[in-house]
């Protein structure tokens, strides 16, 4: 909707997000497909809320760590998916300025805090494999949610500019967002004006966000790395490489997919490349988060097993409360993976 002003300018109301209008005929199809990739994730990461919060047995730093990957993980498809399916069925869909805003800022807040937390995990990994005597030391309650509170706090004040900068230029008559969320690039090709400063602060804020974290990862499975090619067993070597690469794979997709979105001028980037890119970081790469960081540890899979039998075999509770005990060695946790 538009709205003429007094010097003959339009304001806009609201946006016309025109989501995936041109695969005519599999709208319901991928309308199917998408809602069945959103519930799996919303499943996975709710599943594992409940088990690390049950077990008393999982709870150190690292599942402490991965409960917020897994709450952030649940609200970070939220704030894109249920529009983008709603869009599949609607072939567009409405969504008003203010409304947009708030999706631009929310997934930015969430898409940040993720950001933080990779490589919080990531720091909490290497000091349990290659400082394990001092781990305990090190990794407290109270540094815990100092790190994991920088990171929120951190992923919820970074995207604030490019809010501002991006929301506070003058756009033209055009309101038609062709994507299926309120994404950056397809924000600032309705703009009316040269979006230079907006690019550019979204490009400085984009590099600090994403490749200092990205490096540190890497930095820290460096060492992690060289370590494991200490351990004798043969055995032991495989079950840490395998979890080592099935992190720095999702680490490296959820990088290159974030930054060739973000990094990159609007206007060089091709609309189909942005949906594409955007459906990797946004719906694929978080339905496989909860099976490759925590679903595979035997740990949450016991714990899982054990959760099932208090409730379906009542009389075995005791039994399963006096098995579970808290693990003191951090090293397990991350190596039995």
């Amino acid at each position: 909707m538009l709205i003429t002003l007094e010097n003959n300018n339009t304001a806009i109301t609201e946006f016309i997000l025109l989501g995936f209008g041109n695969l005519h005929g599999l709208q319901i199809l991928l309308f199917v497909i998408f809602l069945a990739i959103y519930l799996i994730t919303l499943s996975g990461n709710i599943l594992i809320l409940v088990v690390v919060s049950l077990n008393r047995g999982l709870h150190t730093p690292m599942y402490f760590f991965l409960v917020n990957f897994s709450f952030l993980e649940i609200w970070y498809t939220t704030s894109t998916v249920p529009k983008m399916l709603k869009t599949l069925l609607t072939m567009h869909e409405a969504i008003s300025f203010s409304g947009c805003i708030a999706q631009f800022y929310f997934f930015g807040s969430m898409a940040v805090t993720e950001c933080y937390l990779l490589a919080v995990i990531s720091y909490d990994r290497y000091l349990a494999i290659c400082n394990p005597l001092r781990y305990t030391a090190i990794m407290n309650i109270k540094v815990c949610f100092q790190m994991a509170a920088g990171s929120w706090i951190s992923g919820f004040l970074t995207p604030i500019p490019t809010t501002v900068l991006s929301f506070r230029l003058p756009f033209c008559a055009a309101n038609e967002i062709d994507h299926f969320f309120c994404d950056l690039s397809p924000i600032l090709k309705l703009s009316c004006t040269d979006p230079h400063v907006a690019e550019m602060t979204t490009f400085i804020l984009a590099a600090m966000v994403t490749m200092v974290p990205f490096f540190l990862t890497l930095a820290s499975y460096a060492n992690i790395i060289s370590t494991i090619l200490r351990i004798p067993s043969a055995k032991g070597k495989r079950k840490a490489f395998s979890t080592c690469s099935s992190h720095l794979i999702v680490v490296t997709l959820f990088y290159v997919t974030l930054g060739s979105v973000y990094a990159a001028p609007s206007a060089k980037q091709s609309p189909v490349l942005n949906k594409l890119f955007s459906l990797l970081y946004t719906v694929i790469t978080p339905m496989f988060n909860p099976m490759i960081y925590s679903l595979r540890n035997k740990e949450v899979k016991e714990a899982l097993r054990k959760l099932l039998c208090e409730k379906s075999c009542p009389c075995m509770a005791t039994t399963v409360e006096q098995e579970t005990t808290y693990k003191e060695t951090p090293t397990k946790g991350v190596t039995d993976q």
